[in-house]
């Protein structure tokens, strides 16, 4: 980290509490405040102070984007929430949107879209947990039914080939 101008407090990085086996690889401070800081197991978002940190592993982060123009990092969570993050016009802003990026695939082994019964798409992805485990995951755009069973043995279908896709038992 001391190739970054603005390295995370020492409070911030106290109140982190990383486990074992965990490293900071990038941290900026947030233009409007707060913290952005990305270890090898997690994105962690976190006040001036350091407090409050709220910590999400890489495997439920689903996407993010930048804008930059703006330099907003528009971050989007496996659950359907989202949050911008306005980065500094610098270089660690540019190197904290390259780790994110970089840690967010490195948790996605295999992924499919699929186009689901009675409309809307799902994307089923085999990811990587914080401890290495490896689990399915399926992401809807919003739009499919879930209560149908149609679109159900869809998601299973595709569950099975992303798993029999990375050699593993369906």
């Amino acid at each position: 980290m001391s190739r970054f101008r603005h390295r995370p407090t020492t409070a911030v990085l106290a109140n982190l509490d990383l486990p074992a086996g965990d490293r900071v690889l990038a941290g900026v401070q947030l233009t409007g405040g707060g913290w952005a800081v990305a270890s090898t197991r997690g994105l962690h978002l976190a006040h001036d102070d350091g407090t409050s940190p709220a910590t999400t592993p890489w495997c439920d982060v689903d996407r993010g984007s930048l804008d930059p123009e703006s330099r907003t990092l528009t971050v989007w969570w496996v659950s359907g929430a989202r949050r911008d993050l306005v980065l500094p016009d610098d270089a660690d802003g540019q190197a904290f949107a390259r780790v994110f990026r970089d840690r967010v695939q490195q948790s996605v082994v295999h992924a499919v879209t699929v186009p689901l019964p009675g409309g809307g798409t799902a994307r089923v992805a085999l990811r990587r947990g914080p401890d290495g485990t490896l689990f399915t995951q399926a992401v809807g755009d919003g739009s499919a039914d879930l209560s149908n069973p149609e679109v159900a043995t869809a998601l299973l279908r595709a569950e099975s080939q992303v798993r029999e896709a990375a050699g593993l038992e369906a």
